[in-house]
């Protein structure tokens, strides 16, 4: 399943001209329960600042975010999906969203359930598993 996801989501970073970390980058942004800061997508996707302004320079050139000092403290930058790219990543991601339905309506709510909290612990386990030893 992470291969599938992943090949889509490489497809929709070379169908709108972006690196697949772009994307990454727009799906924390579409998640975050409040406006992202550049410091938190850093944080979230473990890159550096230069990274993630390079990545934040490249996503709004491509008109997907726009970059906003909404506080009143003017270092403050918050991160915003723009409409129109939520658009195109819903229209290209439909499928996925539709496979998505046709597999869970196989299931049972309790099953539903058991899996639900199977992957809760697996990202639990996964987040505080040690990085890989090269």
């Amino acid at each position: 399943m992470n291969g599938e996801i992943n090949r889509m989501t490489h497809g929709f970073a070379a169908h709108q001209q972006l690196h697949p970390t772009d994307v990454s980058a727009l799906a924390a942004i579409l998640d975050a329960p409040a406006p992202m800061t550049p410091g938190g997508l850093r944080e979230h996707l473990g890159l550096t600042s230069g990274a993630v302004t390079a990545c934040l320079d490249r996503l709004e050139r491509a008109g997907h975010i726009r970059r906003a000092r909404e506080s009143t403290d003017r270092r403050v930058v918050h991160i915003h999906y723009e409409a129109s790219a939520r658009m195109a990543a819903r229209d290209y991601f439909m499928p996925l969203a539709e496979a998505t339905a046709r597999a869970r309506a196989r299931f049972s709510e309790a099953e539903l359930t058991t899996v639900l909290r199977f992957l809760a612990a697996m990202n639990e386990e996964l987040a505080e598993a040690p990085p890989a030893r090269r």
